[in-house]
Formats: structure tokens, sequence, C-alpha cells
């Protein structure tokens, strides 16, 4: 019951084709339609397979900075097996949203940002785990690193210097270091401090009751009085007071100096309100991704100052406000779903004409037994002969199968279960056959005895060409021997014939 329970913020598998792989994708929100059907809107992540190959190029790049950095396994200390399906693992985020049918779940999986700290072992142990480390933006064609990496580490971690002795100099930098801007052990009673903050607020309301600009966002006494309050005059007036010696008549004469009482602005009074729209309308989007909000709603402002709004803004009404409505929305929408488990057959299973399945693959019943078992239709990921079902596999014309096993690697991770025979050639040592010849004539009869497996994908199914060669007869290199030197062809080649 509880695995056929799909939730809010579950990571699930969506099956939208009975060949493909399934889509993985995050669960947002759960709708019920006017229909009553339930719709999900899903957060979308794309495998390696769904990118062009230049940003997978920019992915292998960006995963071979992290292993030098990190101290955990490499991805030299693995097996060719190892490496090939943990590229499965992989996927990029997104911030795609899409709504998808709840009927269409297959079942639930675990995404997790890429721990620098843990082993890449750890996803391989584990069934339907997958990692990210990279987001993919469908529209631009880009992969920038997850602004949410969680920073742990050496290259995180700072080095505290030991204490210094007693005479000892600090040879640090002054300059960098943080500045004293308030004694607690100051001559002014708590009382008096506060009766000085409450004359920075009276000075600060009546600066904006004359700042024109103020008055016009502020028509009220009301809201100038609460404009006044806010942090940004309080800092202004202790400074003040500390950088006077707590001399009360001292900082109150710089309160108002002689061109008019001091007015203090913080970022909630400098924006303007289609700036402070644009920002709720970024945050909706984005959240807390203050680099993209800049980048692609207030590239006008700098990122402090977002930043600074931002945690302002959090103490308005208009926030709290906010809260509650997305409080409600969320209390009339869907918490969970029962998704009951799939059981239909899969049109790509392949069955004998009295419906039991076969055991060699392609074969019926038992009747057919090949020569040579490489030269059945045997699996084409694991090469097994023996499965209680087989499924077709790529374009109908390559007649190509899985077994269950493969199958199910293939539909939950995108890829064959075992290296493909390009990508063995890639990751192991060429032979060491000197003699070019040989080379090729061990190269065509593996072509033509043992059954040659495509990439990961059916598509590349198709550029497979059926291998050939000429064969040379013995008359034929005796008439070569012969003519040798009278016929003269590499010197008629380059002289055009006259008749």
């Amino acid at each position: 019951m509880a695995a056929n329970m799909y939730r809010v913020g579950d990571y699930v598998y969506f099956e939208n084709s009975s060949s493909n792989p399934y889509l993985i994708r995050r669960i947002e929100e759960l709708n019920k339609t006017a229909s009553g059907n339930v719709e999900a809107k899903v957060v979308c992540f794309y495998r390696r397979r769904d990118i062009s190959n230049t940003l997978i190029m920019l992915a292998d790049k960006h995963a071979k900075e992290i292993e030098e950095e990190s101290e955990t396994t490499v991805e030299a200390d693995l097996t060719d097996k190892q490496k090939h399906q943990l590229k499965h693992r992989e996927l990029f985020l997104s911030r795609q949203y899409e709504s998808l049918p709840a009927t269409h779940i297959r079942g639930k999986c675990s995404v997790a940002l890429l721990n620098e700290t843990e082993s890449v072992l750890s996803y391989l142990d584990k069934e339907d785990t997958f990692f990210y480390s990279l987001v993919y933006d469908p529209s631009l064609k880009t992969l920038l690193a997850d602004k949410g990496e969680i920073r742990v580490g050496p290259r995180y971690q700072a080095d505290i210097p030991g204490m210094l002795l007693e005479g000892e100099s600090d040879e640090r930098e002054q300059s960098k270091l943080e500045v004293k801007v308030w004694d607690p052990n100051s001559p002014l009673t708590d009382r008096q401090i506060d009766q000085f903050l409450v004359v920075a607020r009276a000075v600060g309301t009546f600066a904006r009751a004359l700042d024109c600009s103020s008055s016009v966002r502020q028509p009220s006494l009301h809201m100038s009085a609460a404009a006044a309050s806010r942090d940004i005059t309080l800092f202004h007036a202790m400074d003040t007071l500390y950088r006077h010696s707590y001399d009360l008549s001292s900082a109150i004469s710089v309160l108002v100096p002689l061109g008019g009482p001091v007015l203090c602005r913080d970022e909630m009074e400098e924006w303007s309100a289609s700036e402070a729209s644009l920002c709720e309308e970024a945050l909706e989007k984005y959240g807390k991704d203050f680099n993209d909000i800049r980048q692609d709603f207030l590239p006008w402002k700098s990122l402090t100052s977002i930043i600074e709004y931002y945690y302002m803004w959090k103490t308005t009404d208009r926030y709290v406000q906010q809260k509650r409505l997305k409080a409600a929305e969320a209390e009339s929408k869907l918490k969970q779903v029962y998704i009951p488990t799939y059981s239909k057959p899969n049109p790509n299973q392949i069955s004998t004409s009295n419906g039991k399945p076969g055991a060699v693959n392609g074969a019926v019943g038992t009747t057919f037994q090949p020569q040579n078992p490489l030269l059945g239709r045997a699996c084409e990921s694991c090469y097994a002969t023996q499965s209680h079902q087989w499924y077709s596999w790529g374009p109908p014309n390559m007649q190509c199968r899985l077994c269950a096993i493969c199958w199910l690697y293939w539909k939950k991770y995108g890829g064959l279960k075992m290296p493909t025979q390009s990508e063995e050639e890639k990751l192991s040592p060429s032979p060491t056959t000197e003699d070019p010849r040989v080379r090729s004539h061990v190269s065509r009869q593996a072509m033509q005895g043992m059954p040659v497996r495509n990439t990961g994908s059916p598509k590349s199914a198709v550029k497979t060409r059926q291998a050939f060669f000429l064969h040379t007869t013995y008359f034929t290199k005796f008439a070569r021997q012969v003519c040798k030197n009278t016929l003269r062809l590499r010197q008629g080649s380059k002289t055009a014939l006259c008749y």
C-alpha cells in the first residue's frame, strides 16, 4: 500500500512510451481536474542521452574537476562496467515544469545532489538511485553548476591560526579585519540609549515629511513613521553614538546638521513598485536562487541589494499575506494519491504462437537450434539466450532483443546494462598486433562470428551496416605478380589514357 502511495516531493518514474526509458520527475503538486482525473505538476530531470554531445563533454570535464579536488573513489579506480553504469545514474536538473497524468507513474526512485564526500560506488550499490550536480536549461541548451551545492571539504574550511601569545605582535593586515562599531560597556544606561533611538526615529519621520519622493511613497504619517523605525535608522543612530564616544549632545547635533535632518533609507524604500513586483515574480519562479533572479529579472541591481531586499521583504505584511494565500491553496490541493501497480502487458513483449514466451530470443518454441549460439538472437546487452520473457528493442528492421532483466534496466536507467563494443574499445587498450592486415582480419571475423551490440540508444542501431569484404582468387594474385613490371599501375594512374 505504501509503495503505491505517491506524495508531493517524491521522485518517480513516468512512462510516456512503451519502448523508451522512463522519465524521471519530482512531484511538485497533485491537482484534480474537472473530469476527476489526477494530474501531477512535476520538475523535469534529463539523462545524458537527452542532451547534446557538446554538453556531455562539459559534464565530463566538470566531473573530472570534482574528482581532482575530492579524496573519494575516482573514476580510474572503477571497472569498465562500473564506469558504464555510473553514466546511467547521472541526471541533470532543470527549472522546467510540466503536467503529466498521475496514472503514468511507474514507481518511485531517489535523486540526490552529488555528495563530494561520498564514494560514487554508493550510487551503484542502491537500486533506483540517481545523482545530479549540474542544471540543464532546455531552452538555452546550457549546463550550470547547481547553486545548492553542499560546501563540505578542505576547499571551504577556514584555517584558524593559533592564539597570539602575550606580547606577540599581530602580523595580519588590519584593514581586512572586522571593525568595532559598538561597545557594550558604554557609560550610558539602557534607558538613555532607548531615548536616543526614539529621537532618531522622530528625526527620520520628519526627514521623510520634507523629502518629496518619500511623501509620494509614504503619503501618510503612519507609513513614514513605520519606515523611520526600520533597522537602517537604528543602525545609523547606534553608529553615531559610538563614533561620538556616547556623548548624547554631540550625537544629536549630528542627526540634525545644518542642511536638515538626516534621511536613512534601506532597500525597501529605494526599490520602486515595479521592481518589487518583478522580485516577487522572480521569487515565485526561482525561490532563493538570487543569481538567477538577478540575471533574468533584475540585472541592474547588485546581488547584495537583492539579498538585502529579500530579507526585509519577509518582514512586511505583504509577505505574510502571500504566505497565508499559499497555505490556503496548499490545503485545497491533494497531498497524496494512490496509483495501483501497472499490470498491462508491454507491446514490446515477444511471445510465441501458442502464447508462451520462447526460451531462445526470437525462436519459436524449441524447434530452432542454431549451430553456433553466438549467431542466435541473444540479448543485445548481456548475450543471454535464456529468459522467461523477451522484449523487442530498437528499430523493427534490426530485430534486436533484450532479456527481462536488461529490459527493466533499459527502462529505468536509459541504457544497456553491459558496455557496448564501441565503449569497450575506448576503455580498453588497443590490441598489440602490429600487422594491420592481421588486425583487420580479426575484426572482420569478430563482426561475422559474434553479434555486434549497438550503443545505449536504439537510434544508433539504424546506422549499423552489414560488414563485407572482397575475396581475391589465386588466378588474380598470380596475374598481379606476372604483370607487375609490365603494367606499371602506379605510373599509369598518373597519366591519362589515350585511345
